[in-house]
């Protein structure tokens, strides 16, 4: 298993124990990939994961750029298309790696890449 799918896992993990339901996991647009799509409460969320060893200079977060952010938006349009529903969000989960143990830094809504927030 490579680096990326156990981080993906560990996100998995950490997202149920936090009462999100798992709905899919690396959808594929042709524009791009979201890492999990899941519900929580009402909301469609559909959630870029991100790992960085401890030390890095940049945080995971700051790896999610606003090319990369519209790679998403395409792709969740793809998805909000096969399974309607009114209510979506961009959560991000940040994994650092410190050896001995993960920190894990969940920020709900995100980012927006379009002003509009239902598809």
């Amino acid at each position: 298993m490579n680096k990326g799918a156990i981080y993906e896992e560990k996100a998995v993990e950490f997202l149920k124990l936090n009462g999100y339901k798992i709905l899919r996991r690396n959808f594929h647009s042709r524009w791009g990939e979201i890492d999990i799509v899941a519900k929580d409460k009402k909301y469609i969320a559909f959630v870029e994961v991100r790992a960085r060893g401890k030390g890095g200079l940049i945080s995971p977060l700051e790896t999610i750029d606003r090319k990369k952010q519209n790679k998403i938006e395409l792709t969740a349009k793809v998805y909000s298309q096969m399974s309607p529903n009114k209510s979506y969000r961009f959560d991000t989960l940040s994994i650092t790696d410190a050896g001995n143990y993960c920190l894990y830094e969940l920020i709900k809504g995100a980012f927006y890449v379009d002003e509009k927030r239902e598809f």
